[in-house]
């Protein structure tokens, strides 16, 4: 048998695989011949499985060689049938495909016609006449290897943007390690990219943050945190960092004219998506840490207090179809000291299933691991509650992103 046109002449790389390039060139029989024809060709090439038919240069049939063989081979078959047309033997309904039929295309016939199309193979056709066969077997293959490939670019594609995701959050992160000594901010996406972004921002008399958990994760979380983040640095742009509350009514309208979640428009919004947030300002002078939180919270440890006090925010996320477009979130005010330790993640820590129960890994550990912890600088105290956090989830899923910050309180 002689290879396949794709292994003879190389298929471009710009061109989508077809069913042409499983084409293999084999001897057709007519209609016309006998089935003493059909056996002969059969013994001069042992390896053919199947033999095509035509009439007038039109596939009409395949001749399956196994049952043929069996059949012949029968007492007085040969007598009788050997001098008859092959159409005797023949499958009168075999997969004819055009040459340009796309693998995708020709895929789903296969699937359609059945078992035979893919064991038996397939007549390929240019115009209507006859040009190759195709083999089960190899449509299999090429299916697997173009999806191998497509995976591949996609891949490379998220890795790519994994980078570009990166590059955005270096700069806060940059801004972080120049401004606080002891803080923390671990980020971690589920997937390469993610739906969690972190922005910080440093002033002459204080300094900005926020954490943010947009709906979904992956690609479509990663599109989010460009909407979500590209708005809220518009928005400290014209209202200044000092209101965490008023940035987020001004992301809150941002995403919702943005994606079209507006009360009273005619259209059915196409996008019921948001983000849950916390917002910060640090006030140099005074120490005191205003924070606003959508569906979001804070730990604060004080180094006087035994016990951990939990600030939350409104239950109401920021954008999303069911939000109101001018809710107005509340600024909780937390006067902090030297060595006061602050703590926020996003709802990927809080609600990972795990342990031996398989429920929630919740606040209660997070606090246990913190007071537990409550001397060591905040990278080794984030640590301690992600370890937490790793043994309780065991063998389970990954549920979601995940994103950490701790800071201390240091002397001015």
């Amino acid at each position: 048998m002689s290879q396949t046109l794709a292994e003879t002449s190389g298929r471009p790389r710009f061109r989508q695989p077809c069913a042409e390039d499983l084409c293999i060139t084999v001897p057709a029989v007519t209609s016309e011949q006998t089935n003493q024809d059909v056996t002969d060709v059969f013994n001069r090439h042992r390896d053919m499985a199947t033999l095509p038919v035509t009439e007038n240069g039109r596939p009409i049939g395949l001749i399956n060689r196994s049952i043929f063989m069996s059949q012949i081979s029968k007492p007085f078959y040969q007598e009788l049938y050997n001098r008859k047309s092959c159409i005797a033997f023949m499958d009168k309904e075999p997969l004819v495909v055009d040459a340009g039929t796309s693998l995708e295309a020709l895929t789903f016939k296969a699937v359609e016609f059945g078992e035979k199309a893919l064991s038996d193979g397939f007549i390929i056709a240019r115009e209507g006449r006859y040009l190759g066969i195709g083999l089960g077997l190899h449509l299999m293959r090429l299916v697997a290897d173009t999806q191998a490939e497509r995976n591949r670019q996609i891949m490379h594609s998220i890795d790519y943007a994994s980078n570009i995701q990166r590059a955005m959050l270096r700069t806060s992160r940059s801004a972080l390690a120049r401004t606080l000594p002891d803080a923390n901010l671990v980020w971690e996406p589920r997937d390469v990219v993610g739906g969690d972004f972190y922005h910080f921002a440093s002033y002459e008399d204080g300094w900005f943050a926020a954490v943010a958990d947009c709906t979904g994760h992956g690609v479509p979380g990663a599109f989010m945190t460009l909407i979500s983040s590209s708005i809220l640095g518009q928005a400290l742009e014209r209202q200044g960092p000092r209101d965490p509350a008023a940035l987020l009514m001004a992301v809150n309208r941002g995403i919702k004219q943005m994606l079209g979640q507006i009360e009273g428009s005619a259209e059915v919004p196409e996008s019921d998506d948001g983000m849950d947030a916390a917002f910060f300002w640090f006030d140099n002078a005074s120490r005191r840490l205003s924070f606003a939180g959508a569906r979001s919270w804070l730990f604060v440890l004080h180094p006087d207090e035994a016990a951990i006090g939990t600030v939350d925010g409104e239950r109401v996320g920021v954008g999303y179809i069911d939000s109101n477009m001018d809710f107005i979130w509340a600024n909780h005010t937390i006067q902090t000291h030297p060595g006061t330790v602050i703590f926020a993640s996003t709802d990927g820590l809080v609600d990972q299933i795990g342990g031996p129960r398989e429920i929630a890994f919740g606040k209660r550990r997070i606090r246990e691991a913190i007071l537990a912890n409550r001397d060591a600088p905040a990278a080794s105290l984030s640590r301690a509650v992600l370890d937490q956090y790793q043994l309780w989830k065991g063998d389970q899923r990954r549920r979601d992103d995940l994103t950490v910050f701790c800071f201390r309180v240091l002397e001015s």
